[in-house]
């Protein structure tokens, strides 16, 4: 049967409350801190040798919709009424209104350490401690709008930026690459600082805290956030009909990426499913 997706401000008092406690069981379980360890281990950079699957690669879409669906069904064991809500940051842009409520993921850290004391993932409630991280901290971090140093979450005109490339993605098909909705998406630019995070890697910036690097799965947003960038795939395909997943062939030997990426019909680790396979959700679920 299919399910729906929802807008995080259009969920119900009983909405909120039953996603936060399916995801707090699964905290309780052991099951959350899994999928914890599974982004930290496929969160691997260009630079670095060897396949990337999760970032700085063509992957990075189909990677993020199986592990949103994966989230999503363990979420559905625990309560079969619960799906990800999307949080939508070019029109929810305040760090005071949703999703940053008490009822629902609370909001942003203090000042002295950036924990975050409000809200159901509070460490001083005692139900979300972090185990698996970078670092020893066993509380939930954030700096909603970084207020040392400013910067804003990505606007509608930067998302009509990405919607509007034709084209999947492009050689290098990496962080570099200039051209392509997916880089364009996942939001790795030109230079350093501020001005190189757009759209996807922008919001994590924003948020701050546990949500930049590789353990970001420890915030909750995360899936939220995650929702919304799966929603604009979606109406990039809708947009260009006909456009697919590239590289649609393994890269030839003498690639300096071949090996690296994978291709439309390969395989994509740690699932054994092909981002062809993933390339229409309709089936499984669809978006309010």
């Amino acid at each position: 049967m299919v399910y729906t997706r929802k807008d995080v401000s259009k969920l119900t008092r009983s909405e909120r409350r039953r996603f936060v406690n399916a995801l707090l069981q699964l905290k309780r379980r052991g099951e959350y801190d899994e999928f914890v360890r599974m982004h930290i281990q496929y969160y691997v950079a260009d630079g670095e040798r060897g396949l990337r699957t999760a970032h700085m690669a063509p992957s990075f879409l189909p990677w993020h919709r199986k592990f949103v669906m994966d989230l999503e069904k363990a979420l559905r064991r625990v309560d079969e009424s619960v799906t990800v809500p999307y949080w939508d940051w070019t029109r929810n842009r305040t760090p005071t209104g949703l999703p940053w409520t008490e009822d629902l993921v609370g909001g942003t850290g203090r000042r002295s350490d950036r924990q975050v004391m409000t809200g159901p993932f509070a460490y001083r409630n005692g139900e979300w401690t972090i185990k698996v991280g970078i670092t020893d901290t066993e509380f939930l971090t954030r700096e909603l709008g970084r207020p040392r140093d400013p910067i804003a979450l990505p606007t509608g005109r930067d998302v009509q930026w990405a919607l509007d490339d034709p084209v999947y993605d492009t050689t290098p098909w990496g962080s570099t690459s200039a051209k392509g909705f997916r880089n364009k998406l996942e939001g790795w630019g030109p230079g350093r600082g501020a001005a190189s995070w757009r759209n996807h890697n922008r919001v994590h910036r924003w948020v701050g805290g546990h949500m930049v690097g590789g353990a970001s799965v420890n915030d909750p947003i995360f899936w939220m956030h995650h929702a919304f960038v799966d929603l604009l795939w979606s109406r990039w395909q809708r947009r260009h009909k006909g456009a697919r997943y590239l590289p649609a062939k393994p890269l030839a030997r003498g690639n300096a990426q071949h090996g690296r990426v994978v291709a439309r019909h390969e395989r994509m680790p740690p699932w054994d499913v092909t981002p062809d396979e993933l390339e229409d959700h309709h089936r499984i679920y669809r978006y309010a």
